[in-house]
């Protein structure tokens, strides 16, 4: 048997599947025609419904492709829009002009190089054009006139408002106007303005009525009339005087509206045009004859025939939108023919080719058997490398994420040495200084790095969410050009920060522009040799809602061929000498993404980088922006040798032989060591190296507590939640130290009950600050409910957990308030806790002995009692709040309130 050729029967399959594939392909499309236009203004109702009748009118054409171009009047932007049309090779080209000269030269060069050009609505002082589409403005102002002589008035005084410009429809309307007015003598002209002297010009005219009276309004649109019917409104005139206003279009505050409401009395119907530009258009394409004057008619519309226009509109609304979803549906339909045709085509394709290779599976179904052993064989060795890999990968950025946060401690450890060190008196001799500098300096670099490389993986993991707050955007930069302000001295190099608008504000997440500002200058000044120059620029572009921060060197730029890769992760230059990570620049850019923002880079004689941000807030969800108060000083960012060396905390109430007791949660033994011998000079210290932490709490009592998040069994945000929820340990505040710094650690501390969280490395002032802080915070508490102890079962702001046990004790109190027998134990035994736990808790909240505290409430009572019980004798008042005898409750009672019980009733 001849062995078939599996080469030559390839070649056949690819050709016959070449043949089917581009008898897949759709025939050649109709001929596009380009007609775009160029629209003047864009802001009213009336340009915005010329616009939709064209492209309502073009999409009834398959072959127009209809572009329309803003110019939001400016006439330069409007020139520029028709250069481009007709250097794109536009077919028609329409313009509504901003006014009659200024295009004159482009519309002229246009029309001589023979493309069509329609002007619609206002005129050009030029003949060199193809067709003109508009209303005769003339008799725009005649019908209003007219409609004004009709009136039965013998006396007529009228106030004309003008449009703004000296277009072309302003002109005419006024003269058409006039025209018939200079013959009727009965109509008056007072008062001739433009509508930009509105709100000036129409208050102070309605206010001299008495002396001039006006009984109409003629506005050249109605915007203008409505507006000043708002006006006479306010000034409760508007039933005395009949507005008439120009376009008469439909819809809501629209001129036909406004008559049918009676806020206008007449609109002289101002046809837009629109749809008669694009059938003049197509009648130009097909070079059918047009003329080159096309006026559109127009009339009056009031009471009487404003319901009918209005019925009319919304027939011709609904029907252009019933041809807008047919148009929509037949589209679908030739999407849905075309596809079915494809796939039809497809699978006869498949058909053939599969009756095909049908003369050679036989052959090759062994070989594939065999191949498919082997296949799989390979596949399930493939399928546990990856494993293997990914699970090595995870593996790896966990160990190296879990390190990078190890590193922070020991971190901690130098820079808080280091600042002890500088606060020492004894100590502070200048070489020692500048030693200790460099060394606090190069372990803020060491932080700034660790942190760049956690934030590279937040930054692929794509986990970092923007807080951003209103920020003074040049102290912001003034304090990091601070940073680098002696490594600038010591290489002579001249750096200088400049800005325009040093009071700008902006919305910027600190944390992280503060790591994109750091990078750029730290760029900068690596690849910049001595005596160069860097210069920081901040230009508030006050007509735009931009604010640009340019960062200049003068170092030995980027080649132009790599500028598009410099933002890539682990970019590397190729005349970069100097080691890097390459990962600075990427983040950078991730960070000013978040904040909606745009960076680039320039190199010409150095590197300049540009940072565009927004100026505002509208650009941000409300859930990107905080509130933080504009201190942009960073104490663990700042070598400072001049520190305040007060760190005795605010002791009250308390003797000079008590002292604070703290309790330190930490497994790091070096940290706990260090924090011990900076704290056990004012404070007593307990330790725990998290295995007992919370028993040793349960223990101790302390006052405060200090806790590490990554313990061995628990960790803190569990440990803090755990005491916080216990009643024996409710009320003693917690101070969570960690290596996370990210938000949702951030939150979950809080949830956990801290009041204050700290991240590593911490400086040592602030914990100190801290300390004493949250205990003076403490201690007002005590002094306002030792001095109210009769108050508290009132609903008072207190820390819940504190105040529902001194409500339940105090009701305990309550009830065994006649009992002389009853006891401290017998309060303790009723409140769940030992008598030990119950002396600790009290003493930390009030700062009082058991015994004393229950003994002051049945004083407290007692004076409620001789007061308001007058028929109690002063024995069966002390008998019944627990005295054993009535000498020992009056004694009681003076030593407290200064007199007996009896005297105390006298003064009543």
């Amino acid at each position: 048997m001849k062995e078939i050729n599996l080469s030559n029967i390839s070649k056949s399959i690819f050709l016959i599947a070449v043949i089917l594939i581009l008898g897949c392909s759709k025939g050649s499309e109709p001929k596009k025609y380009k007609i775009g236009f160029s629209q003047c203004i864009s802001t009213d109702d009336w340009r915005k419904s010329m616009d939709h009748e064209m492209k309502v009118e073009a999409s009834l054409n398959a072959e127009i492709d209809l572009t329309i171009f803003q110019a939001n009047g400016d006439i330069k932007l409007q020139n520029s829009q028709i250069e481009f049309m007709l250097s794109s090779g536009f077919d028609v080209i329409i313009v509504s002009p901003l006014r009659s000269e200024p295009l004159v030269p482009i519309i002229e060069k246009a029309f001589d190089k023979g493309v069509p050009i329609i002007i619609v609505d206002r005129k050009i002082n030029s003949q060199k054009f193809t067709a003109y589409i508009g209303a005769n403005n003339m008799d725009v102002g005649r019908n209003a006139a007219n409609y004004i002589a009709s009136q039965n008035e013998k006396e007529i005084n009228v106030l004309e408002i003008k449009g703004g410009d000296d277009s072309s429809p302003v002109l005419e309307r006024h003269s058409g106007f006039n025209q018939i007015v200079s013959n009727e003598p009965k109509i008056t002209v007072c008062y001739s303005i433009k509508d930009g002297d509105v709100n000036r010009r129409i208050p102070q005219i309605l206010d001299s009525l008495n002396v001039i009276p006006i009984n109409y309004v003629y506005a050249f649109n109605d915007e203008i009339a409505y507006n000043t019917w708002k006006i006479a409104k306010s000034k409760g005139v508007e039933k005395n005087i009949k507005f008439i206003g120009v376009d008469g279009l439909n819809g809501d505050n629209n001129g036909i509206q406004l008559v049918q409401s009676g806020i206008l009395a007449a609109s002289i119907l101002y046809p837009t045009g629109g749809d008669e530009a694009i059938k003049i258009a197509m009648k130009i394409l097909r070079n059918e004859n047009v003329p080159k004057n096309n006026i559109l008619s127009t009339t009056i519309i009031d009471h009487r025939n404003a319901e009918i226009m209005k019925n009319q509109y919304d027939k011709i609304k609904k029907h252009q939108n019933d041809i807008e979803i047919q148009q929509q549906k037949i589209k679908k339909q030739e999407e849905t023919y075309i596809t079915q045709s494809k796939t039809l085509k497809l699978v006869l394709g498949l058909l053939i080719i599969s009756f095909i290779l049908i003369t050679v599976v036989i052959y090759s179904l062994s070989i594939i058997r065999r191949k498919k052993r082997q296949l799989e064989v390979s596949n399930k060795k493939i399928l546990v490398q990856r494993d293997q890999i990914k699970a090595s990968n995870n593996a790896r950025l966990n160990f190296f994420t879990g390190l990078s946060h190890e590193f922070k401690t020991p971190i901690t450890l130098i820079l808080s040495s280091i600042e002890s060190i500088i606060e020492d008196s004894i100590k502070r001799d200048f070489k020692l200084k500048n030693e200790l500098g460099l060394i606090f300096n190069n372990s803020k670099r060491l932080l700034r790095l660790i942190n760049q490389l956690l934030d590279f993986r937040k930054v692929e993991d794509r986990k970092f969410i923007l807080r951003a707050s209103e920020t003074n955007i040049f102290n912001f930069t003034n304090s990091i050009y601070k940073d680098f302000e002696r490594e600038a001295l010591k290489h002579n190099i001249d750096f200088q920060l400049h800005s325009n608008n040093e009071d700008l504000l902006v919305y910027i997440d600190r944390n992280l522009m503060d790591k994109v500002f750091f990078n750029l200058l730290s760029n900068a000044f690596k690849f910049t040799p001595s005596n160069g120059k860097i210069t920081i620029d901040i230009i508030d572009e006050k007509k735009t809602n931009f604010v640009h921060i340019h960062f200049k060197d003068s170092g030995i730029g980027i080649p132009e061929s790599e500028l598009k890769n410099v933002f890539k992760p682990f970019f590397q230059g190729s005349n970069n000498n100097n080691p890097s990570s390459g990962i600075g620049l990427h983040i950078s850019k991730e960070f000013i993404d978040l904040h909606k923002g745009k960076i680039e880079i320039k190199s010409n004689n150095g590197v300049e980088i540009i940072i565009t941000l927004y100026k505002g807030k509208t650009h941000l969800n409300s859930n990107q922006i905080v509130f933080e108060s504009d201190n942009l000083e960073s104490p663990n960012l700042n070598f400072i040798t001049d520190y305040d060396d007060d760190f005795t905390p605010v002791i009250l109430n308390k003797n000079e032989s008590e002292r604070f007791s703290i309790l330190i949660i930490e497994d790091n033994s070096d940290l706990v060591k260090f924090l011990r011998n900076k704290l056990s000079q004012v404070y007593e210290i307990h330790e725990s190296d998290g295995h007992d932490g919370i028993e040793k709490a349960f223990e101790i009592i302390p006052d405060i507590i200090i806790c590490d998040v990554n313990l061995p069994i628990k960790n803190g945000f569990e440990i803090c939640e755990i005491l916080k929820k216990d009643l024996r340990t409710s009320h003693i505040p917690t101070i969570i130290l960690t290596a996370l710094s990210n938000k949702e650690s951030y939150i979950k501390g809080l949830e956990s009950g801290a009041d204050l969280y700290l991240t590593k490395p911490f400086s040592l002032s602030i914990l100190f600050q801290s300390v004493k802080t949250l205990l003076y915070n403490r201690e007002k508490l005590r002094y306002y409910y030792i001095n109210n102890i009769h108050k508290l079962n009132e609903n008072h702001d207190f820390i819940a957990t504190e105040q529902d046990f001194l409500h339940k004790m105090n009701a305990i109190i309550g009830v065994n308030l006649d009992n002389s027998n009853f006891t401290v134990e017998i309060l303790a035994e009723e409140l769940g806790i030992s008598r030990v736990q119950l002396y600790r808790k009290i003493k930390a909240i009030l700062d009082i002995k058991v015994s004393d505290y229950i003994q002051n409430i049945r004083l407290e009572k007692a004076e409620e009692m001789l007061k308001n019980n007058l028929d109690l004798s002063i024995s069966e008042i002390a008998y019944s709040t627990g005295f054993s005898s009535q000498t020992y409750f009056s004694t009681s009672f003076k030593v407290k309130f200064g007199v007996t019980p009896k005297r105390f009733r006298d003064k009543l």
